[in-house]
């Protein structure tokens, strides 16, 4: 490697990529063997990626690249391995195309069909896949004189389920959404009645949340919901303790009082949501009421989830119990257990079978109040529902890491490339699925997880949907600058997540914003994937950064005024995201040149809506009136702030920013920052009159 690490002038990882000369010839040749972009492009035109990154990322994928002898090696043994396969690791086709398949004449085809059925292909017809071939995950194999192989085979449908009408919907951050009830933070009681509010008062549409996944246990815990220990099963600590049916049969003492407390301290006393003493204390509850016994019904119901959900929660309530023994990152814990199938792990599961046993149904309890959460969204009328988001990857130290280590990199963390926004670029600290291994997977990993995400949503948004194509693959102990982009299989990713969504019948929302690379759009367009559209972000920058008209926006997509990352809409008009950026030494440039620029950005849109008919010259520019603009686009669905309904000018999240800003931990707040209660936000004028601009207006929201 040290060849390579010399030839690389600026040696240390530390150095910008582009001030590393080219990598040699034959080390881009091997990189793009494995789908390891050798270039890049921060929007001033292509970059080189430099030789070293090119060897650590290669090493990630299982390939010694680190000397120019063990590159030709590498190269040779590639192609002779592709040029000696009947098969490649995994065939995806399109449920309704006849498809040819590249294989030597003579050979046989066989598919194995995941019922159970066997389905010969006729003699003559062997380099044919037929047109008829159901939809799922099967088997193929083809066998050629003597000599057979197989591989998985994906027959998806040619696109994810459609649109279900023109709607609106709140976007909600659970946690920040208390009501009276809830025990520090929102829960899944709280995700109910907001869906049964909104949809019956409010005429929404549906509702997306934020990623429910399970978090890495341990105090302080991280807060963000898009670095979860595991993507496969929600976190108990949005559960709603008394809708737990064994609540009623169980004395829990103080404990009541004391989430009373907690509750109180966040509305009353202006506090942060302290997601880990919410959980201390309902994991508290939650102990008691495993001792109390479920009734045959529900026993019934349990062990029914248990063979369902099979080898994944088994795994997962393991890696549960082994960290309240030897804590949250598995790489410390002692060698024996740090992979699934380790020696000490099946001693280790005797030991802990009674731990094992309650995490098992802490994730039954979660996926049977987040059924009963959809099932609320569907009889309030909502034709969507739910809208689950699905986070881009996993925490290092958590479950899913410990139990796929032979499916995700290895000393590779996700981010983003330097551009004009970010010249630093972004380190995610997420591992990234490899793609050659996901493939002899057969896609098994992935198609589980969209299965779970799935189940109870009538749409599933993915966050990055665009790491479906590719992602950005930091190498540890390099910045973010100094990394490349890996290909996947899009084909594939596709193929599969149209499946498993028209299984459930769900939706799918791309979260497409930033880089994207030319084609990735369309193609996500084509395959019935709707993309997110931003107000502000919307412009036409043929026509030197102008407004884009509303009947130029694109009508596959979600379209709102902001996420989580992005300013409040009160912020935005008021210009008080900027005066935040300053206070914490954010901006890039002068406040006097920050204000002007928003300053003239409200005035360009102002212009348009006044254009429009949906303001008065010289009107005040309101919420109102932007999500008014907002439904003059075609966009099949139209997102709504949920604290834009009291003005709350504070952003969940402020990228940039670790213990300078408290992210993902405030409630929703009023225009002077004081918490508001879901029971308040359900008589909030502003609702109201946003339903109404958005035209749902019922009899309940003319009567507030």
């Amino acid at each position: 490697m040290a060849a390579y690490l010399d030839s690389a002038a600026a040696g240390s990882p530390q150095a910008p990529a582009e001030d590393a000369p080219p990598p040699p010839p034959e080390l881009v040749a091997l990189a793009h063997a494995h789908g390891v972009d050798s270039t890049y492009d921060p929007g001033s035109g292509p970059v080189s990626v430099a030789a070293h990154t090119l060897v650590a990322v290669l090493a990630a994928l299982g390939v010694d690249a680190g000397t120019p002898e063990a590159v030709r090696e590498a190269l040779e043994r590639h192609r002779a391995e592709v040029a000696g396969r009947l098969l490649p690791s995994c065939v995806t086709v399109r449920a309704g195309q006849r498809t040819a398949l590249d294989v030597p004449a003579g050979a046989r085809l066989g598919v194995e069909l995941e019922d159970g059925g066997v389905w010969t292909l006729p003699a003559g017809r062997s380099h044919w896949l037929p047109a008829d071939l159901p939809l799922g995950r099967h088997r193929l194999t083809v066998s050629l004189s003597g000599r057979s192989e197989s591989a998985a085979l994906v027959v998806a449908p040619q696109r994810v389920p459609g649109p279900k009408g023109r709607s609106w919907g709140f976007l909600a951050q659970l946690y920040s959404v208390l009501s009276e009830r809830s025990w520090g933070m929102g829960d899944l009681g709280d995700l109910a009645e907001l869906a049964s509010w909104s949809g019956s008062a409010l005429g929404a549409g549906f509702l997306q949340i934020n990623p429910l996944h399970a978090g890495r246990p341990g105090a302080p815990s991280d807060p963000s919901p898009y670095r979860p220990s595991t993507r496969r099963f929600a976190d108990p600590v949005h559960l709603r303790i008394e809708a737990v049916p064994e609540y009623a049969y169980a004395d829990l003492g103080e404990l009541p009082d004391r989430g009373r407390r907690l509750r109180e301290e966040v509305l009353l006393h202006d506090g942060l949501i302290d997601r880990d003493a919410v959980w201390a204390l309902k994991r508290e509850a939650l102990e008691i009421l495993h001792q109390v016994p479920r009734g045959v019904g529900r026993e019934a119901a349990y062990r029914a989830f248990v063979r369902r959900e099979g080898e994944w929660l088994e795994q997962y309530a393991t890696w549960c119990a082994l960290a309240d023994v030897h804590g949250s990152d598995w790489r410390s814990w002692p060698k024996g257990l740090r992979r699934p199938g380790a020696g000490q792990v099946a001693a280790a599961k005797a030991e802990s079978a009674q731990r094992i046993e309650f995490h098992r149904w802490l994730a039954w309890l979660v996926d049977e109040q987040l059924g009963a959460a959809q099932q609320a969204a569907e009889q309030a009328g909502m034709p969507v529902g739910l809208i689950h988001d699905l986070a881009v990857g996993v925490h290092p130290e958590g479950a899913d890491a410990w139990a796929w280590q032979d499916v995700l990199a290895e000393g590779i963390s996700v981010g983003a490339p330097p551009d004009a926004f970010n010249p630093h670029g972004q380190d995610w600290g997420l591992p990234p699925w490899r793609p050659d291994a996901l493939a002899a997977a057969g896609y098994a990993p992935y198609a589980e997880l969209l299965q779970a995400s799935a189940r109870h949503a009538g749409a599933l948004r993915i966050d990055h949907v665009m790491g479906l194509f590719r992602l950005w693959w930091v190498p540890a102990g390099h910045p973010p600058t100094q990394g490349a982009y890996v290909r996947y299989d899009a084909e594939a990713m596709l193929g599969v997540l149209a499946l498993e969504a028209h299984r459930a019948g769900a939706q799918v929302i791309g979260e497409d914003l930033g880089t994207v690379e030319p084609g990735v759009r369309e193609e996500l367009s084509a395959r019935g994937v709707l993309g997110t559209s931003v107000l502000w972000f919307e412009r036409d920058w043929q026509e030197k950064g102008a407004v884009l008209p509303p009947e130029r926006w694109r009508a596959a997509c979600l379209a709102t005024l902001t996420t989580h990352d992005l300013p409040s809409t009160a912020a935005r008009l008021s210009g008080e995201h900027v005066e935040l950026r300053h206070r914490l030494g954010l901006l890039t440039r002068s406040l006097g040149e920050e204000q002007a620029e928003a300053a003239a950005e409200l005035a360009d849109w102002r212009a348009e809506l006044v254009r429009l008919g949906l303001l008065a010259e010289g009107e005040r520019l309101t919420p109102e009136a932007l999500y008014a603009f907002l439904l003059a686009t075609p966009a099949e669905l139209v997102g709504v702030w949920l604290p834009d309904t009291v003005g709350d000018p504070r952003p969940q999240n402020l990228p940039g920013t670790w213990d300078q800003y408290p992210n993902w931990r405030l409630p929703i707040a009023d225009h002077s920052g004081r918490p508001v209660t879901l029971d308040r936000l359900a008589v909030a004028p502003a609702a109201a009159r946003i339903a109404a601009a958005l035209g749902r207006r019922t009899p309940a929201s003319e009567g507030r």
